[in-house]
């Protein structure tokens, strides 16, 4: 098969690879109808990561399942399924208190830029649509395996609930995913943090009913401005960084909460600060496994629509391209079709 291999920084090639095997009873075997570069594929990418030897990359994917091992029974070949980034048994005690995400025998997909990929744990990641989703669903199930389920897992950690205001710091696929998560988890208010014209329209086609385009002390006194002095009930950090994390958590009211989901890289918390803050902090990968069925029943029935975070489409083989074009901002999020 072929396949995405990351060499060094900026240099992604698309080369043969062995075809992957069922190595273990819960493995299963799918044929990619769809992958995608992800925001966090970048860090390597611009060298904030060390690669070290050759490896595939990708860690996101919807599928036909070609075989499964023998212990995998909650899906069969034939069937179209979506998956998470992180794969889990889903009957661990983990799991089966709602972090799949740290799920005991957990495994991180790494291998999804690929025309076939081998699922771990694939009895307890996977989940079948109950027929094959017509093609105008596929981006939005690809977005639900990942950025669609961090943005909701970003909205759930920051409590955003029913009449509520909402920040969401960062303007990449998940940040935007966080807005629709925001939206239909009821907020009134939901403040966009963006400073790019196209991405501030998505936000606000998404949920947004306000935009703030500054960053740092002046993004946080637009953000308290907007909010009568005093800050968001939750605020969304969906970047990773340490200024947008200090963004999050000085845009925050009292009591107030932030879901962070961006995976963070020299990011340092001052524990007097945030002692006498009162804000209330939690994030992690995120669980997706949990939101699945739900997510998958939101897109199919057409109620929500994060595949429009997709605004570029190549061939998988043109991998290396939407790299380049996600590291210059001149895409959100690349979709790869093989």
């Amino acid at each position: 098969m072929r396949g995405a291999v990351i060499y060094a920084p900026g240099d992604v090639r698309f080369e043969n690879l062995d075809d992957p095997k069922i190595l273990h009873p819960t493995d299963a075997v799918i044929r990619t109808v769809a992958t995608c570069v992800c925001g966090s594929d970048l860090w390597p990418y611009r060298g904030a990561e060390p690669i070290g030897d050759p490896h595939p990359m990708g860690h996101e994917y919807v599928g036909i399942v070609e075989e499964t091992g023998s212990e995998v029974t909650h899906v069969k070949p034939g069937q179209f399924v979506v998956g998470s980034f992180a794969t889990s048994d889903n009957t661990c005690v983990n799991c089966l208190n709602g972090w799949q995400s740290s799920c005991l025998h957990r495994e991180f997909m790494s291998t999804c830029q690929a025309d076939y990929v081998r699922i771990p744990n694939a009895h307890g990641t996977l989940v079948a649509t109950d027929e094959h989703p017509d093609g105008r669903f596929v981006p939005s199930l690809l977005a639900v395996s990942d950025v669609m389920g961090t943005g909701w897992y970003a909205a759930l950690a920051a409590e955003v609930k029913p009449g509520s205001t909402a920040v969401v710091v960062g303007d990449g696929a998940v940040g935007l995913c966080g807005v629709i998560a925001a939206r239909e988890l009821g907020a009134e208010r939901i403040i966009a943090m963006s400073r790019h014209e196209s991405r501030q329209k998505l936000a606000l086609e998404f949920g947004a009913t306000d935009v703030v385009g500054e960053r740092g002390d002046e993004g946080i006194a637009r953000v308290k401005d907007l909010t009568g002095g005093i800050g968001a009930d939750s605020v969304l950090e969906c970047v990773g960084t340490a200024e947008s994390m200090r963004q999050a958590l000085h845009s925050a009211r009292p009591g107030g909460n932030v879901g962070f989901v961006g995976v963070p890289h020299e990011v340092a918390l001052d524990g007097e600060e945030l002692f006498f803050s009162h804000v209330g902090l939690r994030g992690g990968p995120a669980p997706v496994r949990r939101y699945l069925p739900d997510l998958i029943d939101r897109v199919l029935s057409g109620r929500i629509d994060p595949g429009k975070v997709f605004d570029l489409t190549l061939p998988l083989d043109q991998v290396a391209e939407g790299y380049k074009a996600m590291d210059e901002r001149r895409a959100i999020k690349a979709l790869l079709k093989p």
